[in-house]
């Protein structure tokens, strides 16, 4: 069966997807789950232990506070209250950490820090995965046990105001409310104004019992402009006024004999270097938690915080208010917060939130028996109840008070281990789904390989022996046993396997595609090795041995290595690092080309070899024809010099991109040019810069246009830079500050990118532009090469852009730009054509390109072939690595971002294989 080869590369990429899709499925885990029951109830408490005749009271201790107030500041950082700017920032939060009646904690959030998997865990103590990145665009309601639903079973009466997923998780549970959006981050000061503006009718009214206020400026802020904006202290000093507000009306409602009150200041996740948040560094999972209540001693002067997990706050706040702890909860209460009450109350909390710990613990380890926590809790349990046994029984001695003590002891050391335990397992993996995804995506790795020589070959097609591999009796075998094995598997696993719950028609055809698939490539590799070494097809489409030149051998040991590069995390969090040397390497390469041609081969051998040159039309036809023959400079001494010009030109270019934008993890707080431009007193020369840059991208864009399009091609620049200028991002020079598709998209990245990374897209567009004319063109590269060429720029570019592997790096406040409010599907496409715009824009010139040429059937071929085995390798090299490392804690916040990435880019250039496919076949006559 004989098809064509971008056809065959297509069909590959979507049964890469689908394996990719089943893959991670079974990669990101079940959240932890406890079976005791849907809801924890009142009627659920254990009873205190006691190992006299009768049991004690089953009941929870009684509440510790009246009324709590929970203010919630989004992206607040832990330094901005306890840092050096502290007492700048919010001075009398600052006061009352030092001297008022308050406990302060650094509270540690898990990745991914970003808003609704932080109110989740806030509310349900557990610890959401990445798959919950996704869903943080449109929050379902939370039906898992959560401290919400036990403070409105308990008859609490609460009242929110501020980000509108607590709206979307929590519906009909709060008596009043007022939800705010918080995707639309152009805005930072009515967000806030929305919620402070019911605070003083709410505050006289004694018919609440919980009050929450959550707060998005300072996260918007950071998106916009970063942690070290100008805006920054303005907005804490406006929150720090409103919780002085707050606590002067709790301390005026405070009633003699009554319970106290409690308010809460703390932060959902923090914020980067660069302003925005989703990863792992120390700035984004490091939250400021204080807790203020006249109940507290009064502080005597600054203490360091101690360090507290966020899911902490959880049990504490069940306690406090006198509710039972969420089933699914990992947190441990916080042993300050009742330091005040009774010795007997306090092991009481203890022992109730280790209750809830061990049950967790049972439903989630096979051997929970064995694990440290567990046993020290049933020691710390025993002792517990021989004590409150010496209490019934009325003994005062010092030695019940000292057994006490110890009892308090045991019991944190057991919630401690009990926790971390927990923590540690995050959840369950599906490994069925895992591996038969693995398989897949593998088989279709080998079938790319075993059909590379055919593919690219001057024919453009691959052979496939279908109808053989059905027909054969290994087939019908393999289908037996492979749905022997499925059988075996779902039958006797202890969880629930997705892959099991699909329908047996689904399941066969898997079955059935995974045999063929195998058959195939037998008889492809019998069939390979069966061939005479002479009857190979060469690189270049004529019979004979492979040949590879010096650029071959960097292109595949590049990719190649690359690909094990990723199996360390350092590697991950630096990725950018690798394509930065790459690419830099492949200039020199690319150099030394460029000197062979001009100074070593004769010029007789030039014109021999004008009639072979089949990448490219001539200047005359030629749709990506450059700009210099607009000017004039055609003769042959002018091209020669542009040609050795264009290597080091690039690699000036790329040396500027680097500097422009620091990403990665380890030394994405340094400071860098963008930092430098963005600065206010540099306003001047970002906006100098930023009309420079655009004044370059009409210059090698317009060249293609009518004088139509070039009329609106201008405008649109003109009001790129109006508006960059409307945001205050640059100036105008009287102010003082202190035609195609092709056409379109780099319009619209223009207006989507930071006035600072105009450059980027100007010198993209230059290097695309010279290096279209002047080396692929003339050095004679094939569809092949061009093609991991525009790849490698693709990759190295997203890197340029300020982008690494973390979640952090991703500006969402550009789906916004020419939005009045949040609607979901063009903000997702604006966010997601800024983040992949550098691989985007070389991919679509790579069409341009390919389809330009005389030869194009053949080109576009080539071209979605080689794109369908690049993205097959890493994609395929990190499966494999992922499932290896999955019971390592470390590659949630490294390798789980960038698994997310490489599925995304795979899916990206599945469309680009489609749009090569169908436009192939519509230039058919």
């Amino acid at each position: 069966m004989r098809i064509r080869s971008s056809v065959f590369a297509c069909f590959c990429l979507i049964l890469e997807v689908l394996g990719i899709a089943l893959f991670l499925r079974g990669f990101f885990p079940v959240p932890i789950k406890s079976s005791f029951s849907s809801k924890s109830k009142l009627s659920d408490v254990p009873p205190e232990p006691f190992t006299g005749r009768s049991l004690n009271s089953s009941k929870v201790p009684d509440a510790l506070f009246k009324r709590v107030v929970i203010v919630l500041i989004d992206a607040l950082r832990e330094d901005f209250v306890f840092g050096p700017n502290g007492r700048k920032y919010m001075p009398y939060i600052r006061h009352l950490v030092e001297r008022g009646s308050t406990y302060s904690f650094v509270a540690k959030a898990r990745p991914p820090t970003v808003t609704m998997p932080r109110i989740k865990a806030l509310t349900t103590g557990s610890i959401p995965g990445f798959i919950d990145v996704v869903m943080n665009l449109n929050s379902p309601a939370l039906l898992e046990d959560n401290l919400i639903w036990q403070a409105k079973a308990a008859g609490k009466r609460m009242v929110f105001y501020g980000d509108d997923t607590w709206v979307k998780l929590f519906p009909k549970h709060f008596m009043e409310y007022d939800g705010t959006t918080s995707f639309f981050v152009s805005d930072y000061t009515e967000v806030d104004n929305n919620v402070t503006r019911h605070l003083d009718s709410t505050l006289k009214r004694d018919d609440w019992d919980i009050l929450i206020l959550h707060y998005l400026g300072l996260d918007h802020i950071g998106h916009i402009s970063g942690p070290h904006s100008s805006l920054i202290q303005p907005k804490l000093m406006e929150m720090d006024d409103i919780l002085k507000k707050i606590h002067g009306s709790l301390i005026l409602k405070e009633a003699e004999g009554a319970l106290p009150y409690l308010l809460v200041l703390c932060g959902d996740h923090g914020m980067s270097e660069t302003g925005s948040h989703g990863g792992s560094s120390e700035h984004e999972v490091n939250t400021p938690l204080v807790l203020i209540s006249p109940a507290f001693k009064k502080k005597v002067g600054m203490e360091k915080p101690s360090t507290v997990e966020q899911v902490d706050l959880t049990p504490t706040l069940a306690l406090g208010l006198g509710l039972p702890i969420s089933q699914n909860s990992v947190g441990r209460l916080i042993q300050p917060v009742v330091d005040e009450a009774s010795l007997r109350d306090q092991l009481r909390f203890l022992h109730l939130n280790g209750h809830q710990l061990s049950y967790l613990l049972k439903d989630s380890m096979p051997a929970y028996e064995k694990e440290e926590g567990y046993e020290q809790f049933r020691v710390a349990e025993k002792s517990h109840g021989n004590w409150v046994k010496l209490v019934v029984e009325g003994n005062t001695s010092e030695v019940l008070t000292n057994m006490g003590k110890k009892v308090f002891k045991q019991y944190l050391e057991a919630l401690r281990a009990m926790s971390e335990a927990l923590s540690k397992q995050l959840g369950k993996y599906d490994i069925y789904s895992m591996v038969v995804g693995m398989v897949l995506v593998f088989q279709l790795l080998l079938l790319l390989l075993l059909a590379m020589p055919e593919a690219l070959s001057s024919a453009s097609e691959v052979d496939l022996p279908v109808s053989s591999a059905l027909l054969s009796l290994p087939f019908y075998l393999l289908c037996l046993l492979l749905s022997s094995v499925h059988v075996l598997v779902c039958t006797s696993a202890e969880s629930s396997c997705y892959f099991c719950s699909l329908s047996w028609g689904l399941v066969f055809g898997a079955v059935a595609l995974s045999s063929a698939l195998l058959c195939i490539l037998v008889s492809m590799a019998a069939r390979r090795g069966g061939k005479p070494p002479g009857k190979s097809p060469s690189h270049g489409g004529v019979s004979g041995g492979w040949s590879l030149s010096e650029l071959d051998i960097l292109l595949l040991a590049g990719t190649a290595g690359h690909t094990l590069s990723l199996s360390a995390s350092s590697f991950v969090e630096e990725e950018h690092q690798v394509w930065y040397f790459l690419l830099n390497t492949l200039c020199l390469v690319v150099f030394q080309d460029v000197c062979r041609k001009y100074f070593r081969e004769r010029r007789a051998n030039f014109g021999s070899l004008e009639d072979e040159d089949y990448l490219l039309p001539s200047n005359e036809g030629d749709a990506v024809a450059s700009p210099l023959s607009d000017l004039g400079v055609t003769d042959a001494g002018s091209e020669k010099w542009l040609a050795l010009a264009t290597p080091p030109l690039t690699l000036a270019c790329c040396r500027l991109l680097r500097s422009l934008n620091q990403t990665g993890v380890q030394w994405a707080h340094l400071p860098d040019l963008g930092h430098w431009l963005n600065s206010f007193e540099h306003k001047m020369v970002l906006s100098l810069f930023a009309a420079l840059s655009l004044a370059l991208i009409y210059f090698l864009v317009q060249r293609r246009c009518s004088w139509v399009s070039k009329i609106a091609l201008a405008l649109g620049l003109l009001g790129v830079y109006s508006y960059r200028a409307a945001v205050g991002n640059v100036v105008f020079p009287w102010q003082r500050g202190g035609g195609n598709m092709s056409n379109g998209m780099v319009l619209l990245v223009a207006l989507l990118f930071r006035a600072h990374n105009l450059p980027v897209l100007c010198c993209c567009l230059l290097v695309q532009t010279l290096m279209a004319q002047f080396i692929w063109k003339k050095l004679h590269y094939d569809a092949a090469q061009t093609t991991i060429m525009h790849y490698w720029f693709g990759q190295a570019f997203f890197y340029f852009q300020g982008n690494s592997n973390s979640i952090a790096t991703v500006d969402i406040s550009v789906g916004f730009v020419g939005l009045e409010s949040y609607i979901e599907a063009p903000a997702f496409f604006l966010t997601a054509l800024s983040t992949y715009a550098g691989p985007l824009l070389w991919a679509a010139h790579l069409v341009c390109y390919l389809s330009s040429e005389k030869r194009s059937s053949v080109a576009v071929g080539h071209g979605c072939y080689c794109l369908a085995l690049l993205r097959s390798v890493p994609a395929a090299a990190y499966v494999v690595l992922v499932t290896a490392l999955r019971y390592h804690l470390f590659i949630w916040s490294v390798f789980s971002p960038k698994l997310l990435y490489e599925s995304m880019h795979t899916l990206l250039t599945t469309a680009i294989c489609l749009f090569f496919t169908t436009m192939e076949q519509s230039r058919r006559p």
